[in-house]
């Protein structure tokens, strides 16, 4: 079963949020600190894993961006 690359990057997320709450409320050194260093292992491993997926799309430059379009007017 193939895990979606979404997942890490939510994984990686909810880990360094709950990092910057760990943090604030003062919580022990030793459990910010492996927090920190788990958080920097799954920062690598999401980049890792959102550089290889095999993502392909169909736009081009030529469709510049959907929210905003080329003929755009105000």
């Amino acid at each position: 079963m193939k895990i979606p690359v979404m997942f890490y990057v939510a994984l990686t997320t909810f880990l360094l949020v709950m990092l910057t709450v760990m943090v604030s409320l003062n919580m022990a050194f030793t459990w910010v600190f492996y927090t920190m260093c788990l958080g920097q292992a799954f920062v690598l491993v999401m980049v890792y894993k959102v550089l290889k997926d095999k993502y392909t799309t169909d736009k081009t430059f030529e469709n510049y961006y959907e929210d905003r379009p080329i003929n755009y007017r105000k």
